[in-house]
């Protein structure tokens, strides 16, 4: 089973791949979305949760998502098909990082990809270029709650503490207009969400090939959580405004 595959299965029971609740989210979108017709276009849309929620919620609202997964992207289409939004939803596939647009939008979101683009300023570099004047930028990444071990770094990247990354993302240019830290129940709710989806199918397929890789791969992530970074780990979702357009 390749990486995707068991990602998808990771996610059946929490569509947003990022430590957010649902009021979270919904709250994240009211900061972002500047008027019920905006233009949004999410760089690493997966299987374009962001997006469905924003269209369900403004009737007017037009969206493009961008992901290399076209297993995802096809998840995002059918969803869309499902609500009854897939005219007013563009999904192109290809590297978010190469995407190319005639439009400039009125919210760019990243939440939980800034992998993609090398870290939490490129991809503000990146949405940067999409973005209408006057239009938010919607990024997710990571933090450090408190000291990180060699081995956490190892596991999840060279974060910062969370004033420094605020520092970092104002010096870069932009405004902080809204901002959401995680709380202990949304991270530890997301980890239990992946881990235990990935070892519920494990247990109710015993006889598929890939059933004990998927088991033995939901115990390793489960111990990685509890024993690396759960102490130390923390996620940020910042609404931004470039400061001087």
């Amino acid at each position: 089973m390749n990486r995707e595959q068991i990602s998808r299965l990771a996610h059946a029971d929490h569509p947003i791949k990022s430590p957010l609740d649902d009021d979270s989210v919904r709250q994240l979108l009211a900061h972002g979305v500047p008027h019920g017709d905006a233009r949004v276009l999410d760089l690493g849309c997966g299987s374009g949760e962001w997006l469905l929620r924003a269209m369900t919620t403004h009737p007017n609202l037009t969206a493009e998502g961008v992901d290399v997964s076209e297993d995802a992207l096809r998840q995002a289409h059918d969803s869309a098909v499902r609500l009854g939004v897939q005219a007013r939803l563009t999904l192109h596939h290809q590297e978010a990082a190469d995407f190319r647009s005639a439009h400039s939008y009125d919210l760019v979101t990243s939440v939980g990809a800034t992998h993609a683009f090398g870290g939490l300023l490129p991809t503000l570099a990146a949405a940067r270029k999409h973005l209408a004047p006057g239009g938010r930028v919607l990024i997710g990444d990571g933090f450090w709650e408190h000291e990180p071990t060699p081995e956490a770094v190892e596991m999840l990247g060279d974060f910062t503490d969370l004033a420094t990354t605020v520092d970092r993302v104002v010096a870069d240019g932009w405004t902080p207009v809204h901002g959401h830290v995680s709380t202990r129940r949304e991270l530890d709710d997301y980890e239990w969400a992946c881990w235990g989806s990935l070892a519920s199918w494990a247990l109710d397929h015993p006889a598929d090939p890939d059933s004990a890789q998927v088991l033995e791969t939901a115990s390793a992530r489960r111990t990685e959580w509890l024993r690396v970074y759960r102490n130390t780990w923390g996620f940020v979702s910042l609404v931004l405004r470039r400061t001087s357009d």
